[in-house]
C-alpha cells in the first residue's frame, strides 16, 4: 500500500468504482483512494471480491475517520488458499456453524474449502455407515456450495477412499471387502480390531468408490476432488500380500490409484490425493498420474516441506502444501509448532512451484478441541497464503482480533496465542499431541515435573478475558469455549500431581458436562457419543 497523501472526502461516493477486466494478475486488484472517491481495477470478478475485503479492512482499521488517499496493488502468491475441515473424527457441525466460519474465512481471502469425509455424508444405499453419525445431505452439500460460490470459495468435495475405511469395514457386510477383515497389528503397537484400508486387488473396492464417488460428486460445482488414499497403513499384510511380494507395495499402491483417478477423470474431475505413500516410494513419483494434484502434508514445524517438494517439483506434477492448526489431540493447539508449521510449508511451496496451501483441522481422538482453537492457524495460512513477505514473522494476534474474534479490546487473539502455547511449560514438546493431552486421555503417562508452572500459565493466560469485547453473536460461547478448555488444561495437571479421587470427581463431572453442552452449540449429535466415551472412562479410572 502507498500513501499519497489527504483524505476521502466526506462527500465522496460511498460504493467504488469498479472496473473488471483490467491488466493485473488473476484474483489481483488495483485500488485508488482520492479525495473526490475510489476506483477499483481488477481482472476478474475474485479480484473485485478482494478488493471489497480490503476496503472492508481498511475501515475497521480507521473506524469513523475518512480512509487516507492510497493507491494499493495486490493479489495473492498462491492461487488457492485453502482449509480443510476433519468432520469424521467425530465432529459434524451444523450448517449455521459452517456457513459463519465461511464469512470469516471469505474475509480474510481463503477460497477453497474441504469437508474431510469418511462416513459422515448420507449415502443413500449405506445407510449402516452413518446411521448414528448425523451426516451431511446433498441438500446441505448444495446449499453449502451455493453459499459458498457467492463468497468466491470453493466447495471442493472430499471423500477418502482407500485408507481410514474403519467406519466402514468394521460392519460386517463391508469386512470383506478389507486388505485385512479380521484386524491387524498396529505399526505404532496395538491391534486394530478391524481394517482400516481397502483390499486393492479386490475389484469389488473399486466398484464401491465409484459408486460412492456417483452419489457425491454432483452435488458439488467445482472440479477438484480430494479421494483421500493416506496411511494405508495395513497394505501388503493381509490379501494383497502375494501381489505386493510379486510386483512391489509401492506399485500395488499406485494401481489401484490409477483406477481412482480414471474414474475421477471419467466424472470430469481433478484428482487430488495426499502424497505419504507416494513418498516411501520416491522411485515411483514419475508414474503419478497427469492431470492429478499431490498434497504434501504434514504437521511439525520441521516437517521437511523443502525436500518434498523439490521432488514433486522435479517429477513435474502439480503439488499443494498442506501444513495444519495444530489444535488436534492439544485442547488449546500448540502455537508455536502451528506458526513454525505453516511458515515453513508456505515458504517451501514457493521455492517450488506449489499450487496452492490447503490448512488442515482434524479431529483426531475425540475432537476434544473447540472450533475457535483453530482460529489462529487458519488466520496465518490466510496471511501466509496470500502474502507470504509480508506476513512471515507475524504472530497474527492482530489479525486474530480484528477478523475472526472481531474483540474491540484486543484481548482474545493474544488469549488464544499464549493458551494455545502453555504446552512449552511442560518441557520437551510432544510430536502430535501434548503431555496435557496424553495425561487427560491415557493411564500410564509419566507426567513431567512441570506442571504446577503449566497450571500457573493456564491461569496467566485466561486472566483478561473478562475484558474481552467480542462483536459477534457468540461471543459468549467463545468465552465458554475457552473456560472449558482451560478447565480441562487444569485438569489434565491435576491428574498429573496425583491429585486424591475426591478432589478430581468435582471438576472432571463439570468439565464433561460443559464439553457436552458446547458441543451441541456449534455441532450435530452424531459422534458426541464417541468423543465423551473416552472422557467418561478416565474419569471413573482418575475418580474410584
Amino acid at each position: 500500500m502507498r500513501l499519497t497523501g489527504g483524505r476521502l472526502s466526506a462527500s465522496a461516493p460511498a460504493t467504488p468504482e469498479v472496473c473488471i477486466g483490467a491488466p493485473t494478475e488473476e484474483q489481483g486488484y488495483e485500488i485508488s483512494v482520492r479525495p473526490h472517491g475510489i476506483r477499483v481495477r481488477a481482472r476478474d470478478r475474485a479480484g473485485a471480491f478482494y478488493a471489497s475485503v480490503t476496503l472492508s479492512q481498511m475501515r475497521r482499521l480507521y473506524g469513523n475517520e475518512p480512509l487516507p488517499c492510497c493507491e494499493v496493488q495486490d493479489g495473492p502468491d498462491y492461487p488457492v488458499r485453502g482449509v480443510m475441515l476433519d468432520i469424521s473424527r467425530d465432529k459434524v457441525p451444523t450448517l449455521e456453524t459452517l456457513e459463519g466460519l465461511i464469512e470469516d474465512l471469505a474475509a480474510v481471502k481463503i477460497n477453497h474449502l474441504e469437508l474431510y469425509t469418511e462416513h459422515t455424508f448420507a449415502y443413500e444405499n449405506h445407510r449402516t455407515v452413518w446411521r448414528d453419525a448425523s451426516p451431511m445431505t446433498a441438500d446441505d452439500m448444495r446449499r453449502l456450495d451455493a453459499f459458498c460460490r457467492e463468497r468466491f470459495v470453493e466447495l471442493a468435495p472430499n471423500q477418502n477412499s482407500f485408507g481410514h475405511f474403519e467406519r466402514w469395514l468394521r460392519h460386517p457386510e463391508y469386512r470383506p471387502l478389507a486388505e485385512c477383515p479380521d484386524g491387524f497389528e498396529r505399526r505404532w503397537g496395538g491391534r486394530s480390531p478391524c481394517g482400516t484400508t481397502l483390499c486393492p486387488t479386490d475389484p469389488r473396492s473399486i466398484e464401491l468408490v465409484q459408486e460412492l464417488h456417483d452419489e457425491l460428486l454432483p452435488n458439488f460445482t467445482s472440479r477438484k476432488f480430494n479421494v483421500g488414499c493416506d496411511e494405508t497403513w495395513e497394505l501388503g499384510l493381509g490379501r494383497s500380500r502375494t501381489e505386493c511380494e510379486r510386483v512391489g507395495k509401492g506399485r500395488v499402491y499406485l494401481d489401484f490409484l490409477r483406477k481412482l483417478h480414471a474414474s475421477v477423470e471419467r466424472r470430469g474431475c481433478t484428482m487430488h490425493f495426499w502424497g505419504d505413500i507416494v513418498l516411501e516410494h520416491p522411485d515411483l513419483t514419475p508414474a503419478i498420474p497427469e492431470n492429478s494434484v499431490v498434497l504434501e502434508w504434514g504437521y511439525e514445524g520441521n516437517h521437511p516441506f523443502e525436500a518434498h517438494g523439490r521432488l514433486f517439483e522435479a517429477s513435474g506434477r502439480p503439488f499443494y502444501v498442506c501444513p495444519g492448526t495444530s489444535s488436534w489431540n492439544a485442547l488449546s493447539g500448540r502455537t508455536g509448532n502451528c506458526l513454525r508449521n505453516v511458515r515453513n510449508a508456505t515458504a517451501a511451496g514457493l521455492e517450488h512451484g506449489a499450487g496452492g496451501v490447503l490448512m488442515t483441522d482434524w479431529g483426531d481422538n475425540g475432537h476434544w478441541q473447540y472450533l475457535p482453537v483453530s482460529f489462529l492457524g487458519f488466520a496465518a495460512a490466510a496471511g501466509l497464503s496470500w502474502n507470504r513477505k509480508a506476513h512471515a514473522e507475524d504472530d497474527f494476534i492482530g489479525a486474530l482480533d480484528r477478523y475472526f474474534f472481531r474483540d474491540d479490546a484486543g484481548v482474545m487473539g493474544r488469549l488464544a496465542h499464549d493458551l494455545g502455547n502453555v504446552y512449552l511449560e511442560a518441557g520437551e514438546p510432544q510430536s502430535n499431541s501434548t503431555i496435557l493431552f496424553r495425561l487427560l486421555r491415557d493411564e500410564g503417562v509419566a507426567p513431567p515435573p512441570e506442571l504446577m508452572a503449566v497450571a500457573r500459565a493456564v491461569d496467566a493466560s485466561m486472566a483478561s478475558l473478562p475484558q474481552a469485547r467480542m462483536n459477534r453473536p457468540d461471543a459468549e460461547l467463545i468465552c465458554a469455549e475457552f473456560t472449558n478448555a482451560a478447565r480441562m488444561l487444569k485438569l489434565a495437571c491435576a491428574i498429573g500431581l496425583r491429585a486424591a479421587p475426591q478432589d478430581l470427581a468435582a471438576p472432571f463431572a463439570e468439565a464433561v458436562a460443559e464439553h457436552r453442552r458446547l458441543w451441541l452449540t456449534r455441532n450435530r449429535r452424531g459422534g458426541l457419543k464417541d468423543s465423551l466415551a473416552v472422557l467418561e472412562r478416565r474419569r471413573r479410572a482418575c475418580c474410584a
